[in-house]
């Protein structure tokens, strides 16, 4: 079965690259949607679950920076310069997982006021449980379409010199 490049990328370098793409980003955005929705119900806001929920929203901001400038200069520009798009499954894996990042990186921008600084505490509100909701949208597009053949709609890999077992050479030890 072939792969997408963002299955690919966290196939490779185990366990590191599962980990830093997807294990830290999807704990720390869990965490902040869980805490949400604890905030969103009970409109407590000091305590315990609201500073957890500010670490992971800030945190998964900036962490999520640094994904997507990694992951723009080191796989997209050159798989996009090169033409090695596997389809639009491909395409739509890797979009999805880097936009989904960008509702994240609103909520870090606010928890810092650096963005919707005029809204009142019910509308910042409103605007964390949107972002949070589009992340989950867009990275659940991203693990769907991911895991998909881009085979489906055409892709077929560059053919290595291999040949089929029935005809490898037989070593003979003397």
């Amino acid at each position: 079965m072939n792969m997408t490049h963002y299955m690919q990328l966290l196939a490779d370098n185990q366990p590191w690259n599962l980990m830093l793409f997807m294990a830290i980003p999807i704990v720390l955005a869990e965490t902040l949607a869980i805490t949400e929705l604890y905030v969103l119900f009970t409109r407590k806001f000091d305590g315990l679950i609201w500073n957890i929920n500010r670490i992971a929203g800030t945190t998964v901001g900036i962490y999520f920076i640094g994904i997507i400038v990694y992951l723009m200069t080191t796989a997209v520009i050159p798989i996009t310069k090169a033409g090695e798009w596997r389809t639009v499954i491909d395409v739509i894996a890797v979009g999805s997982y880097l936009i989904g990042g960008l509702p994240l990186i609103w909520i870090a921008l606010q928890e810092f006021g650096l963005v919707n600084q005029g809204m009142n505490r019910e509308g910042k509100l409103k605007i964390h449980a949107i972002c949070v909701a589009l992340f989950l949208v867009f990275g659940h597009i991203a693990m769907i379409s991911g895991m998909l053949d881009p085979g489906l709609l055409g892709y077929q890999p560059a053919h290595t010199m291999e040949m089929p077992d029935a005809e490898m050479p037989v070593s003979h030890q003397h």
